[in-house]
């Protein structure tokens, strides 16, 4: 389990520091560890300090009082400089290097349409989108305060146990007659207390790992089903479904907060150790040192200067103590990221085993096609097509046959299928499903979907008249959301808009006139027809109207086998 956490964590770690940015990176780093440990040295300077100062009050020497009141203030300051600045610069490094993974995550995502063969694949990562945006952002933070933080206690251990060495001297245990000199015993007291208290937090603590991860997972549950109801408040307001969405989001937030009361009740247990803890280290230094105080070996100022170097030993060694809730935030995010790094990677080595080939000739030509489901359920088999410029297919069938699915694989973005499609040099396809997709933005900007480009304002405004749309004309640089706003029927005759804008020479039809009457899907075909004569056609559809804007039928059984045949009138 601990070869798996490193592995994992090193997987996550090490691709900024071996990126394009790795010396911007590496020097910054460098520079933040650096103030580190010139503030540790200003600690030891300090420490130094308590022995002059209390010893100066003992012996009641006001004359060298301001002026070490005043060598405090100079040192003080230049703490608190250092100090701000190691903060300030680490969470600069945090940004640069959260920015790195961020923008590669979501280029791993994006990519190859990983984004859908992970629900295709119905894998296991939930919510993906908080993955990116919050555990990355934890993974990052996390690190460095634990990395950094480690490599300045383990700089106040070496600075601070010589000290604490040097002060504590030697001490005489009598045993038997015999007497055994222990030379450093403040030095191994600290130690021999942190690691006591290191096993008996790892043993309080252990749980929180595991009720971190699901917190989170929980959270984000609650959080999706509230953010299902509003991207589909009409329909459940139709069906008046109040009553079982109430009951989802009762059952996914009592899991919240019962999985919450288990971490409240570990973090209490742990809580209750690390204060005792911590508090006990306070006097534990001053009973220790008690004896050669009282006997007269040690001074006032050496009894605060050993106390000192003793918290500052108990807390370096005492680390894993103190940050072992981060440790196991830490631990949960690391599952989460690697998990979902996984879950990427086997969608991205998917491989799509359909042939895509440049060809002469003015036809889309179609060879040897199969398709098949991901249990390897063939829905279709040796598949051969010619769909010349200006030719309409409809593809038919019973429902999951695979006629959507054949557009899935034809479009690239459905991995099970073989076979080669040869296309013209130049040509352009465009994909229209049955709820065509707005982003978020402007009309203009959702009517040139996915193209970035805008064309002359006069050719946009005749383009949503033809499609019935003009009342949206003024609009057009309205920014909203628009798949709230428009209708399916008006998101379908955006999504014919955008056709007849982005003008392609083959255009596949997903149901894409499921929302409208029959006389406006009439018209929407003619439209294409008459705006774009050269344009082929392939659509899917269940309804008969279809069959009176189309030449050819294919027809598929759902078991491999099709039939390709004439539109009879």
């Amino acid at each position: 389990m601990k070869q798996k956490f490193w592995k994992n964590f090193w997987h996550l770690f090490r691709g900024y520091w071996n990126s394009e940015e790795k010396w911007k990176a590496r020097g910054l780093l460098a520079f933040v560890i650096g103030l580190n440990f010139a503030s540790v040295y200003l600690l030891v300077r300090l420490n130094s300090w308590y022995n002059v100062f209390y010893n100066a009050l003992q012996q009641y020497q006001a004359e060298s009082f301001w002026p070490l009141i005043g060598e405090f203030t100079g040192l003080a300051f230049l703490y608190i400089i250092l100090a701000v600045y190691a903060i300030y610069l680490r969470q600069m490094l945090q940004i640069k290097w959260r920015t790195w993974m961020t923008n590669r995550y979501l280029d791993d995502w994006m990519k190859g349409q990983v984004y859908y063969r992970l629900q295709v694949l119905r894998s296991d990562t939930d919510n993906p989108d908080q993955r990116i945006s919050e555990d990355i952002n934890q993974f990052v933070s996390l690190t460095l305060q634990l990395l950094i933080g480690m490599l300045k206690q383990i700089t106040t251990l070496g600075a601070f146990g010589v000290v604490l060495w040097n002060l504590s001297g030697a001490f005489t245990v009598p045993i038997g007659g015999h007497e055994f000199v222990i030379y450093g015993y403040m030095f191994w007291f600290s130690l021999l207390y942190s690691v006591l208290g290191t096993i008996g937090v790892h043993f309080v603590g252990r749980k929180l790992i595991g009720l971190n991860f699901d917190q989170q997972r929980y959270e984000a549950d609650f959080r999706f089903n509230m953010m299902r109801v509003r991207e589909n408040s009409e329909s459940i307001a139709f069906y008046r479904g109040e009553q079982p969405e109430s009951v989802g989001f009762a059952e996914r937030f009592a899991k919240v907060i019962k999985n919450y009361w288990q971490l409240m009740r570990r973090t209490k247990l742990l809580n209750f150790y690390v204060n005792g803890y911590g508090q006990l280290a306070i006097i534990v230094p001053l009973v220790m040192a008690a004896p050669q105080y009282f006997a007269g070996v040690m001074t006032l100022g050496g009894l605060m200067q050993t106390s000192s170097a003793f918290g500052r030993v108990q807390d370096a060694l005492s680390y894993f103590v103190s940050v072992y809730d981060t440790i196991a935030q830490l631990a949960a995010v690391i599952r989460r990221l690697s998990g979902f790094t996984r879950h990427m990677e086997g969608a991205s080595d998917i491989e799509d085993e359909v042939k895509r080939e440049t060809a002469s000739g003015d036809a889309l030509v179609v060879r040897d096609f199969d398709v098949k489901l991901p249990d390897g359920r063939v829905l279709l088999a040796d598949c051969n097509l010619t769909i010349k410029e200006g030719e309409r297919l409809l593809i038919t069938g019973a429902s999951g046959c695979g006629k959507s699915t054949l557009l899935r694989t034809l479009a690239g973005i459905w991995p099970y299928g073989q076979g080669r499609i040869e296309i013209p040099e130049k040509s352009r396809i465009l994909f229209l499903p049955q709820r065509p997709y707005l982003p978020l933005g402007s009309l203009r900007r959702a009517l040139y979907y996915p193209l970035s480009a805008s064309g002359p304002e006069e050719n946009l405004k005749e383009v949503l008249r033809k499609v019935g749309l003009a009342d949206f004309i003024p609009r057009l640089d309205d920014i909203d959301d628009w798949s709230r706003i428009l209708s399916l029927g008006e998101q379908q005759r955006l999504a014919f808009a955008r056709v007849l804008l982005v003008k392609p020479d083959w255009v596949f039809l997903d149901e894409a006139t499921s929302a409208l009457d029959e006389p406006r899907e009439q018209e929407m075909y003619e439209l294409m027809r008459k705006e774009l004569p050269h344009t082929g056609i392939i659509s899917v559809g269940h309804r008969s109207t279809l069959f009176a804007q189309h030449e050819e039928e294919l027809h598929l059984a759902g078991n491999g086998s099709w039939q390709c045949r004439p539109v009879t009138a």
